[in-house]
């Protein structure tokens, strides 16, 4: 059953609708405190002793269609997601992961859905998405791959239940608008385009 609180879901009829959910401002490296300071300072004196050889671990390169997002000490850096181009890192203290910003494309598994007359149906379909914001997409979501074709899976099995097999043969532009407008509630950060 559906709970009515703030941030979670409230009831709508029979159904249940998710609700937008705030997110937390993210935190810079700041507040990492005297121990992480050291570490950084650490980091940056090894980086300096061993500079011709350290420049090439501290350097990295982000296509034009990606963006990284940097932890120091576990942190993600004030200022986003960096990129393209160039970006500077430190080698004990730094690790990055590279977002992919291009139009994903992926098939939905043939899945079995009971139509509404009690029909057997086997469908597919075609998903299209890209990520809005990536420094979100790394810190809400473990993988936003993952999330999103097992929510287009779901949706699509939701969808087609709610129909019988007169109205999925004759309606099927109609049925792919309503899953793309109103049954699937994808995070803020993922655009879903067909």
């Amino acid at each position: 059953m559906c709970e009515n609180k703030p941030g979670s879901v409230t009831p709508t009829g029979s159904h249940c609708q998710f609700e937008e959910t705030q997110t937390v401002p993210l935190k810079s490296y700041s507040g990492i405190g005297l121990c992480g300071w050291l570490l950084v300072g650490f980091s940056l004196l090894l980086m300096l002793v061993t500079l011709p050889i350290s420049i090439w671990m501290c350097i990295k390169i982000v296509k034009e269609y990606e963006r990284a997002i940097i932890f120091r000490l576990g942190r993600i850096l004030k200022g986003g997601a960096k990129g393209p181009g160039l970006f500077f890192i430190l080698p004990c203290t730094d690790n990055f992961i590279n977002v992919d910003m291009r139009t994903i494309t992926f098939d939905i598994p043939p899945q079995e859905v009971l139509t509404k007359d009690s029909v057997t149906v086997s469908v597919d379909g075609v998903v299209y998405y890209r990520v809005q914001n990536a420094t979100l997409a790394v810190a809400n979501i473990t993988n936003a791959d993952s999330a999103t074709r097992l929510l287009a899976q779901t949706t699509l099995r939701n969808v087609l239940g709610t129909k019988n097999l007169a109205e999925i043969l004759s309606d099927r532009e109609e049925i792919a608008h309503n899953m793309q407008v109103e049954h699937t509630t994808p995070p803020p950060f993922i655009k879903c385009s067909k």
